[in-house]
Parts: C-alpha cells; sequence; structure tokens
C-alpha cells in the first residue's frame, strides 16, 4: 500500500466495539468486494468493502472475516480468510498479504486460505443461533449491480435455512459514524494533501488553461504525497458548468472572468476528504462574483457554527435554510413576497441552493450515519452550502470537513484558503 502503516490496534478495537453489540451466540460474515469487469480480460480497480477494511485494515480481494465470539474454541472466534498467492499470481500481480503480515495488520490470530473456508466454516456455523449479514442500506444506494454481499446473502439462505439472520449494516452504521483518534489522523491527512493539490492549483490557473489540465495537476500532487489519487470523481467547472451540480465531464476551457468551482479532494488509506473551493480564473473576482462569494462564506461560517453536538439533521438543515433564505433576498434572487407563497416542501431557496448543507465523511464520502441521531463527539460531517445562478451562468460553493467535538468542533480544513482575499492574493503573487 502506498499510505504508511495504520496499526493493528484500530482493527482491534473496532471490531471489540461491534462484538459488544451482538445478541448471544451470535455470528458476523463480511467479505470483500468484487473485482468487477470492463470487457474482455479487462477489469475495474480494486475497491475494498469498507466495512471490511474498518474491522480488518485489509486492502485486498477475496477476503473473508468471520467473527463467533462466544464459540467454544477460542481460536474460531476471529477468523480472517485471505487468497492463497503462488507463483504466477506473483508474476503477474505482484505479492499478496502471508499469514503473518495479515496478523501484523489485521491484529487475528487465525488465518486461513480462502479455499479452506468451507470446511473451517462447518466448524463455527453450527454454534451460532443468529448470523449477521452486510447489505448496503446506504439511503443514496440505487446501484442496480449485484454484490459478492448480496449473492452471500442468498447462498446461506440455502445451506443453513434455519438459522435467524440479523442485518449487520445498523450496527455498523452507528460505529463507524463515530471516528477514532487514529481515524481523525487518517482523514487529517487526506485533508493535508488535499491543501497541498488546491494550493498548486491557484498558482496553475489562468485563462485559457483546461479544466482537465486542472485536474492533471491535483492528481498529480495528491499521488505524490501517498494518496492513490482522487477521493471521489473531481468536479472541475467553470463558468456555467458550476450550475451542474456532478458535473465530471472536465472537458471545456477555463475562460477570462469566469469562476471555476473545484470539487475535489484527496483520499489516504481509504479515507476521504471532501473540498469545494470557487476561485477566479484570471485571479480577481467581478464584484458580482464577490458579492455571491461573501454570501456564500456566511452560510458556511453559520452553518458550520451549528454543526455541534446535540443538534440534529433536519432541525439543522431547516435553520441552514432560513440563513441562505435572507442572502438570497439580499442578492436580488427571491423576495419576501415569494418565501411567504412557497410550498414549505419546495421552499423558495431551493431554486438556487437545490442540495443539503452536510454529510456524513469517512472511509465512504457519503458516509454511513443515521440522520435522526443527534450530532455526537467524533461525528465528521462536510460542510459546503452553494449558490448556483443558471440564469447568469455563475454557481459557488464553498466545502471543508468538520470534526464534532465535545466542545464545539473542529475544522480539519481551516488551514486551506477561503477567504477570497486570501485566494486573489496567492493567485496574483
Amino acid at each position: 500500500m502506498r499510505y504508511a502503516p495504520i496499526g493493528q490496534e484500530l482493527f482491534t478495537e473496532n471490531r471489540r466495539r461491534l462484538t459488544q453489540l451482538l445478541k448471544p451466540k451470535s455470528l458476523v460474515i463480511l467479505n470483500s468486494n468484487d473485482i468487477m469487469p470492463t470487457n474482455a480480460d479487462g477489469s475495474m480497480g480494486f475497491k475494498q468493502n469498507t466495512d471490511l477494511f474498518y474491522l480488518t485494515g485489509v486492502d485486498q480481494e477475496e477476503t473473508i472475516l468471520v467473527l463467533s465470539p462466544e464459540h467454544p474454541d477460542e481460536k474460531l472466534r476471529e477468523v480472517l480468510f485471505l487468497r492463497e498467492t503462488n507463483e504466477m499470481i506473483a508474476v503477474w500481480e505482484g505479492d499478496k498479504l502471508t499469514k503473518e503480515q495479515a496478523r501484523g495488520v489485521t491484529g487475528i490470530k487465525t488465518i486461513y486460505w480462502t479455499h479452506q473456508y468451507e470446511s473451517v466454516f462447518r466448524n463455527i456455523v453450527f454454534e451460532a443461533e443468529q448470523v449477521y449479514l452486510n447489505t448496503n442500506e446506504h439511503t443514496r444506494n440505487d446501484s442496480q449491480v449485484q454484490t459478492r454481499e448480496t449473492r452471500f446473502v442468498n447462498e446461506f439462505r440455502e445451506k443453513y435455512p434455519l438459522h435467524t439472520l440479523l442485518r449487520l449494516a445498523p450496527l455498523m452504521h452507528q460505529l463507524r459514524a463515530i471516528k477514532q483518534p487514529r481515524e481523525i489522523e487518517l482523514l487529517q491527512k487526506a485533508c493535508d494533501i488535499t491543501k497541498l493539490g488546491f494550493e498548486r492549483l491557484l498558482t496553475f490557473v489562468k485563462p485559457g488553461v483546461q479544466e482537465f489540465e486542472v485536474e492533471a495537476e491535483l492528481l498529480h500532487e495528491f499521488i505524490r504525497n501517498r494518496s492513490k489519487g482522487f477521493a471521489y470523481q473531481p468536479i472541475i467547472a467553470s463558468g456555467a458548468n458550476a450550475c451542474v451540480l456532478h458535473y465530471i465531464q472536465n472537458e471545456q476551457p477555463c475562460k477570462d472572468g469566469d469562476l471555476l468551482l473545484l470539487d475535489v479532494a484527496a483520499e489516504y488509506a481509504n479515507y476521504g476528504a471532501d473540498l469545494t473551493r470557487s476561485i477566479p480564473v484570471n485571479g480577481r473576482f467581478t464584484k458580482r462574483q464577490r458579492d455571491v462569494y461573501d454570501a456564500v462564506l456566511r452560510v458556511f461560517k453559520a452553518a458550520k457554527g451549528m454543526l455541534i453536538a446535540g443538534n440534529i439533521w433536519d432541525e439543522y438543515h431547516l435553520e441552514v435554510g432560513k440563513i441562505m433564505e435572507s442572502e438570497l433576498i439580499g442578492l436580488g434572487l427571491i423576495t419576501k413576497d415569494d418565501i411567504a407563497k412557497q410550498d414549505p416542501e419546495t421552499p423558495a431557496y431551493k431554486k438556487y441552493f437545490p442540495h443539503g448543507t452536510s454529510h456524513f465523511l469517512g472511509l465512504d464520502i457519503h458516509d454511513v450515519g443515521n440522520k435522526y441521531r443527534r450530532f455526537e463527539p467524533g461525528m465528521v460531517f462536510t460542510c459546503e452550502p452553494g449558490i448556483y445562478i443558471r440564469e447568469e451562468g455563475l454557481g459557488i460553493r464553498l466545502e471543508n470537513d468538520i470534526l464534532i467535538t465535545e466542545n464545539g468542533n473542529i475544522d480539519l480544513m481551516a488551514h486551506i484558503p477561503i477567504e477570497a482575499e486570501e485566494i486573489e492574493e496567492i493567485m496574483n503573487r
């Protein structure tokens, strides 16, 4: 792996926290993700199942974790199955984890090869009364692709129809929402690498530069600092492209007088940062651009101040909406009469601010968590208000990553320039 060793302590503690939530005589089974095919004999890059990574630190395909905390045989209470390597795999794909290396990464003592799974598993499964299996229960998930986990659920039902099946996802969402100190360090590292990329851009962007050239500059800086690259598909949107919320073509020239919206960030050790900035292509904001920018920045600062323990999702977003209403009135985009006549389900401000202000952040960019759970210390959220004026071809969004603490919050991106004057100053050095 490009990233420095994380240390097995994080994963050992994560497994301990999970087992405390299980019902008596339970079994947990987790599978790695598939390697997805393209065409012919091609395949996409491997992306580990984030729940499996959270509990093991293993970043390798064909991996299975089995937890049976009350098994009579202590050696079978934590078992990891790995893909066994051979000379051909070593030649064509490179090294895979040895058992000893896997013990060092995970803290799990009992390790078998994946081809031994069936014979070993039979000595585990019949000591359990209920089995926790994993599915993707993220509220935004609408994928039609059948995952390895989905296939496994179906196979398990056929082989062991008399076991009680339980949902693992709610427990994982509960645990992963609260970041451990080591996780926060990894998130901070992703933010630090993102800072390097953004500051590099501030001296690179100028009229005539292509959006994809900006993407290339970022990727270079991220990878040279031990990131695998972008934490998500980068949005590099100049001019009117910034009004397309998920613009990812990154194929147009950056023109003099336009703004460039950058929703780009690095990952580190599978933890993703999430940054958005809007900068003037020529290094200077026009008056209108600056007015809208400052309005978004005021909403950002107010919203960030509300990301504190005890607040709750819907109330938080309702308050941010009220602040945005005031700013849009000031910009002449909506009126008090528009607000008075609005449908509460589709408030007037949504025309210019159609998305939410925050989401959970962690191993997944839209990380798992429960919107009905009050904010707690250790949760990490993005804060990302924006104003998009399609009739003017002007879109501005600002976004940082915020850690909630017992005494307020910590902006993990506080060291990344966000004030308009600072951005202009760096761009014009």
